[in-house]
Order: C-alpha cells, then sequence, then structure tokens
C-alpha cells in the first residue's frame, strides 16, 4: 500500500514528561491547600527535594513519607521526615526524601494545623536517568591518601620483617635486609593486584548501573494512502520491564497525542488513538496539510508509571481526513471557531525552575466570561508546554503535571479534582502549576470546552 508518510523518527528520551522531570502539583490535604513541587534525583538510590507552599496560615507541621505506588508496600510508609519551614515565609515548607529503587513512588503527604489532620499522596515517578563522575579534587585527594596508604602498609611490612625481631641497640643483619626487601616486594604486588581487582569491579558495577539507566519505549509512527495514523511502540531492555498491554486509562484514553506542525508550532491536533494490538495504536486522522509533524504521545503503565514518547513524521501532501469528533480538538494559532478566545493572564516575568501558578481565562467576543463553560475530559482544561528546540514537552492539568491516572491510585475513592465546580457550574478559567526547566522560549498550548467547542489557544513564552 503506497504510503503518505515518508519518514519515520524513533522516540527521543523521554519520561513522565520529555525534558521536564520535576512534578508540580496543586490539591488539598483535608482542609488544607497545597502547592507541592518535587524534584526526583536523577541518580538512584537518590534524594528527591520537596517544596510545599501551603496556602493555610495555620499549618502547624508537614510530614512526607515515600512508598511505591502500587503493591503490598504502598500501605507500609517509613517513618515521615518533617519538612522545614521557612524562617521567611512561614507557609514555604522544604525537605528531601530517599529513593532507593526505580519504581512508581508516590509521596504520602500529612498535615497538621487549627483544623485538624488532612493527608494526601502525591504520585513520583523516579528512575535513573544519568551517572555522576567525582569531583577530580575529591579523586585527586583519594588517589593521594591511597598512595600514602599503600607506602605506609609496605613500609610496615619491611620494619616489621628487617627490625621486629631485634634487640634493642642492635642493627639489622644482610639476611633480615634481604627478606624485607622481598616481603616489601610482595607486599607492593599484593596491594597492586588488590587496587586492580577494585577498580575491576568498579567498573563492573559502573557498566552495570549505566546499563540500568532509564530507556523509555521507542515509537514509530506512519500513515497510510487513506489517512489512518498507525503507531508502533517497542520497549528496549531495561531493569523496570514495562509491558505492551498494560495501559490504563487517562482521562478516559489509553494514549494522548499532541501532533504539532514543526517548527513555526502554529498548529496542533490533540488526538487520541486507540490501541487496536498490544503496542499498536491508530487513529483515523483528521484533515492536515502536508508538512513536518512532531508527535509526543502519553501513556500511563498499570503500576502507575507515566511515559512521553515521541517521533517525527512527514506528510507529503495534503490529507483530506475525517472530521473531528469526540474528545480530539485541533487548533491554529490566533483563529477561533465562534469568536470565543482563550487569554492569559500572564506573569511579569517567568522563572526557570520555579513553581507557577499560571491562569488562563475562556471569553466571549466582547471579552466577557463565556457562559456554557464545560469540563473537557473532567478538567477546567488542558496544556501543553513545548520548548522551541522539542527539547521539552509536559502535558499538565489544573491539578498539576502529575497523570491523573496515577493520582487515582495514590487516593483510591477520592473525589476527582475540579468535579466540585459541576453543582454551580465550571467557572471559565483555569489555573495550571508548572515549572520550566530551563530558560529559552517557549509555547504553551492551553485547550478549554464551551457549549460542545473546544477552544485552543497557542502562546508564547520567554523563560528567564
Amino acid at each position: 500500500m503506497k504510503r503518505a508518510a515518508l519518514w519515520i523518527a524513533v522516540a527521543m528520551a523521554a519520561q513522565a514528561h520529555v525534558g521536564s522531570p520535576d512534578v508540580f502539583f496543586e490539591g488539598s490535604a483535608g482542609p488544607y491547600p497545597l502547592l507541592v513541587t518535587m524534584r526526583p534525583p536523577t541518580v538512584i538510590p537518590g534524594v528527591a527535594e520537596i517544596e510545599i507552599r501551603s496556602s493555610s496560615p495555620d499549618v502547624g507541621e508537614i510530614r512526607v513519607a515515600p512508598t511505591p505506588l502500587t503493591g503490598t508496600a504502598a500501605n507500609l510508609p517509613p517513618t515521615p521526615d518533617v519538612l522545614q519551614r521557612s524562617k521567611l515565609d512561614p507557609q514555604f515548607f522544604t525537605g528531601a526524601i530517599w529513593i532507593m529503587a526505580p519504581d512508581s513512588w508516590q509521596v504520602h503527604i500529612e498535615v497538621d494545623g487549627a483544623r485538624g489532620t488532612g493527608r494526601l499522596s502525591v504520585p513520583l515517578p523516579a528512575v535513573a536517568t544519568a551517572t555522576k563522575s567525582m569531583q577530580f579534587a575529591m579523586g585527586a585527594f583519594l588517589f593521594v591518601m591511597m598512595l600514602v596508604l599503600v607506602a605506609g602498609m609496605v613500609s610496615i611490612v619491611g620494619a616489621g620483617a628487617r627490625e621486629g625481631k631485634l634487640s634493642p641497640g642492635a642493627q639489622a643483619t644482610a639476611g633480615s635486609k634481604r627478606r624485607a626487601r622481598i616481603l616489601m616486594a610482595a607486599t607492593a604486588v599484593i596491594a597492586a593486584l588488590i587496587l586492580w581487582g577494585g577498580d575491576h569491579w568498579w567498573s563492573a558495577e559502573a557498566s552495570g548501573y549505566a546499563g540500568n539507566l532509564y530507556k523509555p519505549m521507542e515509537m514509530t509512527a506512519a500513515v497510510d494512502a487513506h489517512g489512518k495514523l498507525t503507531l508502533s511502540l517497542k520497549d528496549p531492555p531495561w531493569s523496570m520491564q514495562k509491558m505492551l498491554y498494560d495501559f490504563i486509562p487517562d482521562h478516559g484514553h489509553l494514549m494522548h497525542l499532541y501532533m504539532i506542525a514543526w517548527p513555526k508550532m502554529d498548529r496542533v491536533w490533540h488526538l487520541h488513538p486507540e490501541m487496536t494490538e498490544p503496542g499498536v495504536f491508530t487513529h483515523d486522522l483528521p484533515p492536515i496539510p502536508a508538512g513536518r509533524y512532531k508527535l509526543y504521545a502519553d501513556v500511563v503503565h498499570g503500576i502507575g508509571f507515566p511515559e512521553t514518547m515521541t517521533a517525527e513524521l512527514t506528510l507529503d501532501h495534503d490529507l483530506a481526513g475525517t472530521p473531528i469528533a469526540g474528545d480530539d480538538a485541533a487548533g491554529i494559532r490566533g483563529e477561533s471557531a465562534d469568536s470565543a478566545r482563550i487569554v492569559w493572564d500572564r506573569p511579569a516575568s517567568i522563572q526557570a525552575r520555579a513553581a507557577n501558578v499560571l491562569k488562563f481565562r475562556l471569553v466571549d467576543k466582547d471579552g466577557n466570561p463565556v457562559r456554557d463553560m464545560e469540563l473537557y475530559m473532567g478538567m477546567l482544561g488542558h496544556a501543553a508546554f513545548v520548548k522551541d528546540d522539542g527539547t521539552v514537552f509536559a502535558h499538565v492539568h489544573p491539578s498539576g503535571s502529575v497523570a491523573m491516572a496515577a493520582l487515582e491510585l495514590a487516593n483510591p475513592g477520592a473525589e476527582e479534582h475540579s468535579m466540585h465546580h459541576m453543582m454551580s457550574g465550571p467557572p471559565a478559567e483555569a489555573d495550571f502549576p508548572y515549572g520550566f526547566p530551563k530558560p529559552g522560549r517557549y509555547h504553551v498550548i492551553v485547550q478549554m470546552k464551551h457549549g460542545g467547542v473546544i477552544e485552543t489557544g497557542i502562546f508564547d513564552a520567554d523563560v528567564e
């Protein structure tokens, strides 16, 4: 069958998001609203940093403890660590926890305050993504100390053989000196063998650790002559084996796919391919013009571990496609289907690696909030943050950057975030907690729904 797509690309390194490992979450531990920031370690075992800002001034103490997200150990947290309150900001708490193995983790948060105790669990996917070399100064110091210790050991053996049995004031004989030299040489050889063996063992351990660095699922993409997109997933060898059929629904879909025109990023499609066989997803594409596109696909495994796979796709001619339907949405920069539009209440400046709460509003042609606001896949809105060079992609909700499917595993039976708006109708605004991982220019894609129509806004952001 003739192919409409000629170029297929393999996925870049990814995790829960591409190039954006930090976790941001806004929710409540009982009566206490919290903004949680967690920075997972790049090396495991390693330390995850935690920052929590409380909106309530009556919080007395915050404690945290990590457990796996699923399994028996999920209900057996260790003794919690007490976060430290900032001396400059009494509503800001910081601390750290040890992550001992790659896994889909959760952090149990317990808050004590004037209104009692509140609890919350926030998912934290943590995998080793890097190796760290020793600092040169430390390495040089330890090398010198090693030479001193070896020289000292050889000298002690030689002195013992040469003078250990001499009477006070007696001189060493030629035989004892010869024996001392032989034993010193033997000791030096043994020490060299020990050092060689230690170096060989250390190299083997380092190689084994490097082999356990996180490897995301690979994804290839192709479109046939009828406009059907096929995404094929492959799981490379890694210590934490992932299935190609264990995905769980997130907002009612096994996969969320962003297809972005590249490099202008002036067009975007938010699609939801269906799994037709293990590791294979298909979707009938809507009308799409010829060009180059980057694809970012989000899935969540049964243990709550989220992954984002990437691929590139080049269409050599326009696709007639099938009309957009259901939760699928398309957007063009600066274009609105019915005069309603999304506006961004921009902050004065945006700093990298700092938690921000970014506020967007859906207004009519007169600038007033729309009156027929609806939830979009159970949320007030969905946002994607994409760096202009493609190295960062994050799919974020009003609750934050955590996958909602993982959040439900961490808090079974808890009321779905934002459902409290259903009683009076959802407001025509959405706040997205997120921290840009590094400076540069980003594009922010926001989608909100009203009157059965999904609006898309595409904005530029310069991060300092």
